[in-house]
């Protein structure tokens, strides 16, 4: 079997968590902990709701980069073939990526 990484995992960001009983303690700059504070803010939300959500969506990120799935060997072919395959044209992302952006525009 050929094995590729993908998966999904609820961290359970999106719920407000009441009974939490694990502590996690770390150490910050005074201008990080301005930034975290600025930013939590913003969002309407306390320090630590903020960084446990923000902590959570990267290990998130993190963890579906490194995780595996596995295809049989008629799947994986397929799967192979549909990355071989040529592209679709698609004239509005031709026309987008023809303009010169206005970062190097002079």
């Amino acid at each position: 079997m050929a094995k590729l990484g993908l998966s999904q995992r609820n961290t359970g960001t999106s719920e407000k968590m009441t009974n939490r009983a694990a502590a996690i303690n770390l150490r910050a700059l005074p201008q990080q902990r301005s930034l975290i504070d600025q930013a939590a803010h913003l969002l309407g939300k306390n320090r630590s709701d903020f960084m446990l959500e923000a902590a959570c969506e990267r290990a998130q990120s993190v963890i579906l980069d490194q995780t595996l799935f596995e295809l049989d060997t008629k799947k994986f072919r397929q799967f192979v073939e549909m990355l071989d395959a040529p592209t679709a044209t698609n004239p509005g992302l031709e026309r987008l990526l023809a303009l010169t952006p206005p970062w190097d525009a002079t």
